[in-house]
């Protein structure tokens, strides 16, 4: 292969000899950058048309057939596992752990689509007036396109194809140009593992090409729905663009995800789930903990376990690019201002915090309404704590909330906990545990400015399947 990392399109790498399009980010390599190709306007076309040209087959294969490659794909990764760990590290600044993590999450959905590929497309036959019958199919849409973020690559980009052809789509990889090391890795895949030409097609493109190339696609006749994971203004536009062609869309999008602790909570599992949902990768997870909500009658001591649980995080505070660390100084300094206290995790004693994109692991207490990190997604490792009278004041906080992906309640009264979710305007809860929790078992997917459908399991396969009555009478 070029070193030059490539697309693929119909099968075969694609680096454009003219150098066109090609562009370079910071790499742990020796070089220091990693070169791609980004796609031009017509690239994009060619990959749409290309996996229209396979749905034609594609999507008359038997789910049997599906399963069977699926299950190929997930023996390759579980054997390349550790490669692709490594490039994750590498490009965007994670610890071994957290690839890992997303690793094993990333094989839990293939084996979990496989499994469903036969029984998830199932129709029915209902009852109709007088002679006949009435018969309902599920079929395929046509090409989807996926679009993934940098931050969880290994699962993202997987997860933004799997459930498409699983139902019998083909699809288009969008990743990103943060990631395309990762994002590359996986697309080739689905080739070494036997998957048709045009099946998964491979797209990056340069940080200023984004308009272009999107709105080639989503005008494009062949495609037909698109998933995005990925902040909530770019989510506006990408559902915005897509209406206006009468195209759907799965949309994860950002959370300004909070934690509950009510009085009978056991305070020494909230603090450690609360350092761990809000740190962990940095807290660049879309289901990061932002937000501790906490009743008077213990804020106090869950400040203090909380403080204490800080200085005993170790890692860098890398965040993925300097311009993240200036919002978050900017969030933290007009927190200041304001009146709010400011607490920092040990500074790390590695080279990593002399990077242009070190911020270390901060906790902001005495938070308020009238502070920007109050309604602010951080998107980085911070998080703020406030305090309120009662669990009356919580519900409000709550029901106030513009994000709606994750949140998380810690009471020893479960059944109190059940009804507080009730009220809790998201696409997931978790009681006495972080927020930070998706499974390929389960729907994921947020409510309000966090996206609308749902990816995961049954839920994310029958998100790319459309309804076609048909009547047979004699």
């Amino acid at each position: 292969m070029d070193s030059t990392i490539p697309l693929i399109i119909d099968g075969q790498d694609v680096v454009l000899q003219s150098g066109e399009r090609q562009f370079n980010i910071p790499s742990p390599e020796a070089n220091g950058y990693t070169s791609f190709q980004g796609a031009t306007k017509q690239l994009a076309i060619q990959a749409a048309e290309s996996s229209a040209r396979a749905f034609a087959s594609w999507s008359k294969t038997k789910p049997v057939e599906r399963r069977e490659l699926l299950q190929k794909l997930a023996q390759i990764f579980k054997s390349k596992a550790k490669e692709v760990e490594q490039i994750c590290v590498e490009e965007i600044h994670c610890d071994a752990i957290y690839a890992q993590n997303i690793a094993q999450d990333g094989l839990d959905l293939i084996e979990e689509c496989a499994a469903l590929t036969t029984s998830a497309v199932l129709g029915s036959i209902p009852s109709v007036r007088g002679d006949g019958y009435g018969l309902v199919f599920k079929e395929p849409l046509g090409v989807i396109l996926g679009i993934a973020p940098w931050n969880a690559p290994i699962i993202l980009g997987l997860r933004a194809v799997i459930a498409p052809i699983a139902a019998g789509n083909t699809a288009i990889l969008k990743g990103s140009e943060l990631s395309p090391r990762v994002h590359y890795f996986l697309a080739s895949l689905f080739r070494e593992a036997g998957f048709p030409p045009g099946v998964v097609n491979f797209l990056l493109h340069g940080p200023r090409d984004g308009a272009e190339i999107f709105d080639a696609l989503i005008k494009h006749r062949a495609i037909r729905k698109c998933n995005f994971t990925g902040s909530t203004q770019v989510g506006r536009i990408i559902a915005a663009q897509a209406a206006m062609v009468l195209k759907p869309v799965l949309l994860e999008l950002g959370g300004k995800n909070f934690v509950i602790v009510l009085d009978d909570a056991n305070l020494d599992l909230a603090a450690q789930e609360i350092i761990k949902g809000a740190f962990l990768n940095n807290g660049q997870i879309c289901m990061s903990t932002d937000l501790i909500i906490s009743t008077k009658g213990v804020a106090v001591k869950l400040e203090e376990k909380l403080l204490g649980l800080l200085q005993t995080v170790q890692q860098s505070g890398t965040v993925i690019t300097a311009a993240a660390k200036m919002k978050l100084d900017a969030l933290v300094k007009d927190a200041i201002d304001k009146g709010a206290k400011v607490y920092t995790a040990p500074v790390p004693d590695s080279s990593s915090n002399a990077l242009p994109q070190s911020f270390i692991p901060t906790i902001i207490t005495d938070l308020k309404p009238e502070m920007a990190f109050y309604e602010t997604e951080s998107f980085g490792p911070l998080c703020g704590l406030i305090t309120v009278e009662d669990e009356n004041r919580i519900i409000e906080i709550a029901e106030q909330a513009t994000y709606g992906l994750s949140a998380a309640i810690f009471s020893n009264n479960h059944y109190k906990a059940l009804k507080l979710a009730e009220s809790i305007k998201s696409g997931a809860i978790h009681i006495n545990s972080m927020t930070v929790h998706d499974e390929a078992t389960l729907p994921h997917g947020g409510r309000c400015d966090s996206g609308w459908g749902r990816f995961g399991s049954q839920w994310g396969l029958q998100e790319f399947l459309q309804t076609k009555t048909v009547t047979l009478h004699q």
